[in-house]
């Protein structure tokens, strides 16, 4: 049977996580491998890669500092174009026999790979993020986006003149549902009267919905026309164009999954990046990687939630702080998910 367990506290929060998340590692002597030399985290890439200044980063963030710390060696492997399913479960199956440990799967497309490999390397632990995977040595890292999310379209509510706001997901799949449910509830529950448009880029990850700036942009262009003066993108190096669309209309943004506003190559738009809806994917690498380190791997799935730290909202703008009641209703709406007293829903 699947051990399930809360991960509690580990040593960051999200809010002061961005791309300098704390992580450690793990030891040698994995399954299949025939190289004794020590080696530590590995992580394959989820559509957009590193440089995307959000998800993939973050996990990145989380590898860096286990080097530093450990002074192992690691990995970190990019998506190809057009990849198959097989061709994920090469690369995971490679990684395990280089004698890597934890192998992490960044991203829900790592799913049916997982799956497949895990069993196969019984002394490797494997992570998957976004996705829970059966596996006696499987450790499942879920988060709640839709308590962030719902924290974000608090914020939105309050910052709206038009009383129009936008949502951009990347691709139409239920992870990216729960970004949106949680957004339009937050909004919603702030001020009916605003309006929130929705937008999907595309139906599927290979049409290049989380990794086309350019489909970002056009989306926020649209919403912008339509009077939106708050846009919240949940689509990874896409949302990179809907920041410089909004920059460029001097209207906000909302950033996700990482602190946006602190990215270097956002630079030029970040007056304009309001807040982030945080997801600690850093924190996720790093929970899983000391529990190898300590001999006591992690496995089942690892929720994090807005009670743990491990999503959140970012307040470094020091525009957040000046406008009207926005920092105010959302540490209101803080407590009352983490007392219970606010249902999130995730559809």
């Amino acid at each position: 049977m699947r051990r399930i367990s809360k991960l509690t506290r580990v040593a960051v929060g999200v809010a002061s996580l961005g791309l300098v998340a704390t992580a450690c590692g793990g030891t040698s002597g994995e399954s299949g491998g025939s190289d004794k030399e020590d080696r530590g985290l590995a992580i394959a890439y989820d559509v957009g890669g590193k440089g995307d200044q959000s998800f993939n980063d973050a996990a990145y963030a989380g590898l860096t500092k286990a080097k530093d710390e450990y002074g192992y060696k690691t990995a970190d492997i990019e998506p190809t174009e057009g990849e198959t399913d097989a061709d994920k479960e090469q690369r995971l199956a490679s990684l395990a026999k280089q004698g890597y440990n934890p192998v992490i799967g960044v991203g829900f497309a790592y799913g049916p790979a997982m799956k497949a490999v895990a069993s196969k390397y019984p002394d490797t632990t494997f992570g998957i993020v976004d996705s829970v995977v059966e596996g006696k040595n499987v450790a499942s890292l879920v988060f709640a986006e839709e308590q962030a999310s719902y924290l974000a379209g608090v914020a939105a509510a309050k910052a709206t003149k038009s009383d129009i706001v936008g949502f951009v997901g990347g691709v139409d799949v239920p992870l990216i549902h729960k970004f949106e449910a949680g957004y339009k509830q937050g909004v919603q529950d702030t001020n009916p009267k605003v309006k929130v448009l929705s937008q999907y880029l595309t139906q599927t990850a290979e049409e290049g919905g989380f990794s086309s700036p350019d489909k970002g942009k056009a989306a926020a262009e649209g919403q912008i026309e339509k009077k939106a003066d708050v846009l919240y993108a949940a689509a990874g190096l896409s949302g990179q164009g809907v920041i410089e669309a909004a920059a460029k209309a001097k209207v906000w943004a909302i950033g996700v999954d990482s602190d946006q506003y602190k990215q270097a190559a956002l630079a030029p738009y970040k007056n304009y990046i309001l807040t982030s809806a945080l997801k600690d994917v850093g924190g996720a690498v790093y929970a899983l990687s000391k529990s190898v380190h300590d001999d006591k791997p992690l496995t089942g799935t690892q929720t994090f939630d807005l009670k743990v730290n491990g999503v959140g909202l970012s307040e470094t703008n020091p525009e957040y702080a000046k406008i009207s009641g926005l920092k105010a209703a959302v540490d209101k709406a803080k407590d009352g998910i983490s007392d219970g007293s606010i249902k999130v829903k995730t559809e």
